[in-house]
């Protein structure tokens, strides 16, 4: 199985695990990551899926993410990794943390970080969401990856969430954006929303 087709399946498969692991809005409260679905990492455990909390700068702004390793990590070794982007909207702590957590526990090093002007990073004016910022901020999601010890730079891959996915670069590859041929077709065909 190539590279590209091991990914899309990780991804897949993370996507179906993801689907069934919905929270209620009160699981926000018991988390220090502030992780809101269930089943999130809580705390740092020896031979389980690991949370870093890292900040990066990317053109002068502070970048907030959260770094998933996988069970038994080992910084000697070498990971695919999987950059992931949240929604439009979202922040690292939703179904990006979720998604990014579930890849992890197949075996890949991923990233989940607030797009610039969102969430927990910089940038003002807050809760813009424009499509050149979100390029940019996947791109500094991939760039600060490969830096991260045992990440396989010939196996980078990256998941756009919804409008997450709209954003991303062939460079990446491989690349599975959820959501994102619903969207595209849609915008490029006029179409309203549910007639493709």
């Amino acid at each position: 199985m190539t590279t590209l087709k091991k990914i899309a399946a990780a991804v897949c498969a993370a996507a179906c695990i993801a689907s069934v692991s919905a929270a209620p809005d009160d699981i926000s409260k018991l988390n220090p990551y502030g992780l809101v679905y269930q089943g999130a990492v809580k705390t740092n455990t020896a031979g389980e899926v690991n949370i870093h909390p890292v900040t990066y700068s990317l053109h002068g702004i502070k970048i907030a993410a959260n770094v998933y390793t996988p069970a038994n990590y080992d910084a000697k070794q070498s990971y695919p990794a999987v950059v992931v982007a949240h929604p439009n909207g979202g922040t690292k702590e939703q179904v990006a943390g979720l998604f990014a957590q579930r890849l992890a526990e197949l075996g890949y090093i991923t990233i989940a970080a607030d797009a610039a002007y969102q969430g927990a990073s910089g940038g003002e004016p807050r809760h813009t969401d424009k499509p050149q910022f979100r390029t940019e901020d996947i791109h500094g999601m991939a760039s600060y990856l490969l830096s991260y010890p045992g990440v396989d730079a010939s196996r980078l891959g990256a998941l756009g969430i919804c409008g997450g996915g709209n954003h991303q670069h062939v460079q990446h590859r491989p690349c599975a954006p959820h959501g994102l041929y619903e969207f595209r077709r849609r915008h490029r065909s006029g179409a309203p929303q549910g007639r493709l």
